[in-house]
């Protein structure tokens, strides 16, 4: 029989930038029973409510973990990890931390894991996802690492579902076992390597300590959880449409601009298919997270402003009003895909047409 863990002893920070996500997520954490959570628009934001909540050495923070998007301003999701992980005034250096995003590439994976994240969660993510890294952290936890270029959860223990996983060069005779927090700082010797052995509070925290085997959460949380997801489906549709109609009227804006100054327009519209790529399909309209896709990676750095672009913006806009129109959940079967088929038909063929008058 599994251990059922009680939650309510557990203080989150939340880091996103979007309102609705962020009273999304809040909300979807209470329903699993997390006792509080703090949240912070930005990484500016969350700097000081970490420095204003502790004494300022490890393990003096309120909170116990920390969950923050990946692209926010001024302060990114990496700069702010990495003011947690190197801070003097970090009040927590070993602060278990989760970055999301929906741009859940391997660029990004990666970049985050060499900054020092324990655990990525892609966007779009269900209640399910969210609970399995909450358990990720309490149970599987990794060992903190220090060498001369990184400080972090240790990167070599992980399982990324391919079976490929990273051998030490070192063994554990070759490193200086560590048994407190007190020496956080990197070794300078290239050679050297400090493990981090320390007691798993989360587990103690959740009820845990001293029992083998893992936890779940009470009975019927997830499925509370799962059902504050649908409660919000409501509301992302009229958040979403609301996005669709401010990325119109940018095009229009846009359209009346010389080539020169179209960047920040298509900036912004960059941002906002973000956005909708991330959360389509946690709210059941995964056409949405794939056109959103679409979208963001035309619209990405250094990209085509011109007319042409504008009208494959609009293209992308129509398509994700017609899933909403007629209310095209899942993958629409037909219908979506033929949905998708056509928008790439017109993204071609404006592609071809600039091809042949140049």
């Amino acid at each position: 029989m599994s251990l059922e863990y009680n939650f309510q002893h557990i203080n989150i920070l939340l880091v996103e930038d979007n309102v609705y996500v962020r009273r999304m997520m809040k909300n979807l954490l209470v329903q699993l029973t997390v006792g509080a959570v703090s949240v912070a628009k930005n990484g500016v934001d969350a700097i000081e409510l970490l420095t204003t909540s502790g004494s300022g050495i490890a393990g003096g923070s309120r909170f116990d973990l920390i969950i923050s998007d990946l692209v926010m301003a001024p302060i990114d999701g990496l700069l702010f990890l990495k003011w947690v992980r190197e801070s003097k005034e970090s009040p927590n250096r070993f602060m278990p931390f989760i970055m999301m995003s929906g741009a859940a590439d391997d660029v990004n994976v990666q970049k985050s894991r060499d900054q020092g994240i324990n655990e990525f969660l892609a966007k779009p993510f269900s209640a399910g996802s969210v609970c399995e890294r909450l358990l990720q952290l309490i149970d599987q936890p990794r060992q903190f690492v220090a060498t001369s270029n990184y400080f972090g959860p240790d990167r070599h223990r992980r399982h990324d579902g391919t079976g490929r996983g990273e051998r030490r060069e070192l063994s554990e005779d070759d490193a200086t076992i560590v048994y407190s927090t007190d020496r956080v700082v990197r070794p300078k010797d290239p050679k050297q390597v400090y493990y981090f052995r320390l007691p798993n509070r989360l587990r103690e925290k959740v009820g845990g300590a001293g029992v083998k085997g893992r936890g779940v959460l009470p009975v019927g949380a997830l499925d509370e959880a799962d059902g504050s997801l649908q409660r919000n489906a409501f509301e992302f549709h009229d958040w979403a449409l609301g996005y669709l109609s401010v990325m119109s009227r940018i095009c229009d804006k846009a359209h009346e601009l010389d080539d020169s100054q179209r960047r920040k327009p298509f900036e912004k519209i960059n941002e906002i298919a973000h956005e909708l790529r991330g959360q389509g399909g946690t709210f059941g309209y995964p056409i949405i997270t794939s056109v959103g896709k679409m979208l963001y990676e035309i619209t990405g750095f250094a990209c085509s402003v011109d007319d042409r672009a504008i009208r494959i913006v609009k293209a992308h806009i129509d398509t994700m009003r017609v899933v909403f129109r007629d209310k095209i959940s899942g993958d629409g079967d037909e219908v979506g895909r033929e949905l998708i088929k056509t928008l790439i038909q017109i993204i071609r063929q404006e592609q071809l047409g600039d091809r042949s008058a140049g």
